[in-house]
């Protein structure tokens, strides 16, 4: 009796490089019309019968009386068996024989290890991917790729399993291997749908928790890869993807997303702290990280006791080398097992929500690592890179570029971005190296670069990305931050697509953090002589949405940290990084400074080692902390700080010329005019008494904050309780008041009615 396969392709299935295995697997029509033939690939497998019948568990399930067995033959010596069966003629479930019927048969077979066992053919399950899911991906518009490809938990016609799809569209072979096949590469052979290149299959029985990978052959190389959409991995130094399900876990969080979306976030108060999570705080107890619930609980405490509004993390995303603090991402839908699961993360942002703080990502689509199991060189060929070195290897930091102009790339990554938006309630994206994106000469030299189509230097495909990436974020999350780390003067980053520009919310104002950084760190007596490193940032300063950044990037490499940075005797760098922060809090622009500056660390920044927490038995060091935590209380209360950060009509210079003091006055606006504040600032040691400011109008002038008060370890120089105006002109203006200029230090002070 004919069986319809042909030598070649039992070979080609034998060898792993079949495109399509149902070829030759699951049920098939025989020429005669009346009987069907079962095909399985089975090696090492002993015997195998059929058992025809529903299976327990299907829509169709019968007893065991209703079931027949029919002995399967070996009909090749690597271990293809065959059964010849009678079933009823099915609807046409896909693959390609009209018969092909789901589920309605099982194959009992003896196993190595002389076990008896019974699984549900994965070959009499039609293709889960639709013509549309396939035109969308070829497209480059299919932005939820993360419901599609992967490890998808399905139930089809009562069996549940797991359908496996993956990018590989020059592999001559996939095979999902895991836990539940043994890692035999030989036992599931995925199908390949053409011209997508999009390898699928559904496996009956695998289940949460399950470790996989897809085996990808191409030409004579064979290699194993972790999942590039899987959504859960083996802690590191272990690279399996694992089968997670993102539905299970409850939100809480309804009231803190709608307020979200109502928000205009750029008229709010946005102080963010940056964290590295795996060395923020650690545990006593011998592990070598908390557990993602843990450090909710403990974030969300100190949070609230600092008044940040804001977490932002370094990348969560699984990484296999922890010292590339992330940075280095293989797993791009995978949160990293480290610090827990899934749903330990989704816990993590559901308890920052309900207690009132946002929380932020750092997502790194400009570059990926060449680790064996990741996305470099994927199916054999450049597949997500550029084949050129000069435009798929990135030459600082040893790592890959996206081919930004392949439309699945492109998908992959924009899918991403929405990913971490959609399935677990982040409210905002910080881009790492947008400048690294921008420009295809960026770090490279004269001919190891290649001009776009016009000849320029804009990496043009890139740009369209971020674009489109801002776009639907937008669109499809009202509410949710972008933020572009750029450090050119590129134009336009955080204005609107529909305007020319990138699409960003904000931008961190790179130019302003090294000028300011850089003015802090002379010694005083020299500062005179670089005042325009501090009021320069003011001809610039509304030309984009910025955030003024202290980040991790400050503290690593032999920077130092912050306070390490200080110039001066002991008082004096515990006084010059309060009035650091200071000036930071009352200049335009939104708020970002990483862990461990806020209480004066002392160490550079080590991924390795948890933060310097007992330094805050010291007084210096609580007076820092304390000073963070009233501006950013300062900054909550008064919409001066934080309604107009982007428009000039938000900032007004008094004094910016008296270099020879060291000295600034500036007035910060509300939307309401009539609401602002004056900030004074001396950047000396020395204290200036009976120094004259011109005020915007009389009023009594009550201080609200002096960086000098002793309660935050200061001489408690200062003006307290406040000036009355006089009708004294000064720096232009009708009416001034007296103050006393305390040290290496910041006042705020707030207009009252006058008190006639």
């Amino acid at each position: 009796m004919k069986t319809e396969v042909s030598l070649a392709e039992v070979a080609a299935l034998v060898e792993g490089r079949h495109a399509n295995p149902f070829n030759v697997l699951g049920p098939h029509r025989l020429s005669n019309g009346d009987q069907i033939a079962v095909r399985a690939f089975l090696p090492e497998i002993s015997q195998a019968w059929v058992v025809e019948g529903p299976a327990n568990g299907s829509s169709r399930a019968s007893t065991e009386q209703d079931r027949t067995r029919r002995v399967m033959r070996r009909i090749h010596p690597a271990g293809l068996y065959e059964a010849v069966c009678s079933f009823p003629h099915g609807g046409g479930a896909g693959g390609v024989s009209p018969a092909r019927s789901v589920a309605n048969y099982q194959i009992e077979y003896v196993d190595s290890h002389g076990e008896t066992k019974t699984m549900n053919d994965p070959y009499a399950f039609p293709p889960l991917l639709t013509d549309y899911d396939l035109y969308l991906i070829g497209e480059g518009n299919h932005w939820r790729l993360y419901e599609r490809l992967g490890a998808q938990l399905r139930t089809v016609d009562g069996v549940k399993g797991v359908n496996f799809a993956v990018w590989a569209p020059n592999a001559t072979g996939v095979s999902v291997v895991g836990d539940f096949n043994g890692w035999d590469g030989r036992r599931h052979p995925m199908r390949k749908h053409i011209p997508s290149g999009i390898w699928e299959l559904f496996v009956p029985s695998v289940g949460v928790g399950e470790n996989y990978k897809y085996r990808v052959k191409s030409g004579g190389h064979v290699s194993d890869r972790s999942d590039p959409l899987g959504f859960s991995a083996e802690r590191p130094p272990m690279t399996a993807s694992v089968v997670a399900d993102l539905t299970k876990y409850r939100w809480n969080d309804q009231a803190w997303l709608k307020r979200r979306k109502e928000t205009n976030w750029l008229e709010e108060p946005v102080a963010i702290y940056e964290a590295h999570l795996g060395s923020w705080q650690r545990p006593t107890d011998g592990r070598n990280w908390l557990n993602y619930r843990e450090l909710a609980e403990r974030l969300v405490d100190y949070c609230k006791k600092m008044n940040f509004t804001h977490v932002e993390l370094l990348p969560v995303s699984e990484h296999p080398l922890t010292a590339s603090w992330g940075y280095q991402t293989v797993g791009y839908y995978s949160v990293t097992a480290r610090y827990g699961t899934p749903e330990d993360f989704m816990f993590f942002v559901d308890h920052l929500h309900q207690n009132g703080i946002g929380v932020l990502l750092d997502w790194v689509p400009a570059h990926y690592p060449k680790d064996g199991h990741g996305l470099r060189h994927f199916d054999g060929s450049a597949l997500y890179e550029h084949a050129d070195p000069r435009q798929g290897e990135h030459p600082d930091w040893g790592t890959m570029i996206f081919n930004y102009g392949r439309t699945e790339v492109r998908n992959f990554l924009i899918a991403n971005a929405l990913f971490w938006l959609d399935k677990y309630h982040i409210d905002g994206l910080r881009v790492d190296a947008v400048a690294s994106m921008l420009y295809l000469d960026y770090s490279r030299k004269e001919g190891e670069w290649i001009p776009n189509e016009y000849g320029g230097r804009e990496n043009i495909p890139a740009l369209q990305l971020l674009k489109d990436f801002n776009k639907e974020a937008h669109l499809q999350f009202p509410g949710v931050l972008t933020v572009a780390e750029e450090s050119t003067a590129w134009d336009g980053v955080s204005r609107p697509t529909y305007a020319g520009g990138l699409g960003f919310s904000l931008k961190w104002n790179m130019g302003w953090m090294n000028d300011t950084l850089r003015y802090m760190a002379k010694e005083p007596v020299h500062r005179r002589f670089h005042q325009n490193d501090l009021t320069f940032s003011m001809i610039y300063a509304f030309s984009e949405n910025f955030a003024l950044p202290l980040s991790h990037d400050e503290v690593v490499h032999g920077k130092r940290s912050l306070l390490d940075q200080m110039p001066g005797d002991l008082w004096q760098k515990f006084a010059n990084l309060r009035l650091l922060f200071s000036y930071m809090w009352t200049h335009p622009g939104k708020k970002l400074l990483f862990m461990g500056g806020e209480f004066g660390q002392w160490h550079e920044w080590n991924f390795d080692a948890q933060l310097q927490w007992d330094l805050l038995r010291w007084d210096t060091h609580q007076g820092v902390q304390k000073v963070v935590r009233d501006l950013n209380a300062l900054l909550r209360q008064e919409p001066a700080l934080h309604e107009v950060d982007f428009s000039y009509q938000g900032f007004e210079w008094i004094d910016c010329l008296s270099a020879d003091e060291s000295m600034l006055a500036y007035v910060r606006r509300a939307k309401d005019p009539k609401d602002f504040l004056v900030v004074v600032c001396n950047f000396t040691p020395v204290v200036r008494q009976r120094r004259r400011i011109g005020v915007p109008a009389r009023a009594y002038y009550r201080e609200i904050f002096n960086s000098d008060s002793e309660h935050y370890g200061g001489s408690n120089v200062g003006n307290f309780p406040g000036a009355m105006a006089e009708r004294i002109a000064a720096q232009g203006r009708e009416y001034s008041i007296d103050l006393t200029l305390p040290p290496l230090a910041a006042v705020v002070l707030k207009p009252e009615p006058p008190q006639d």
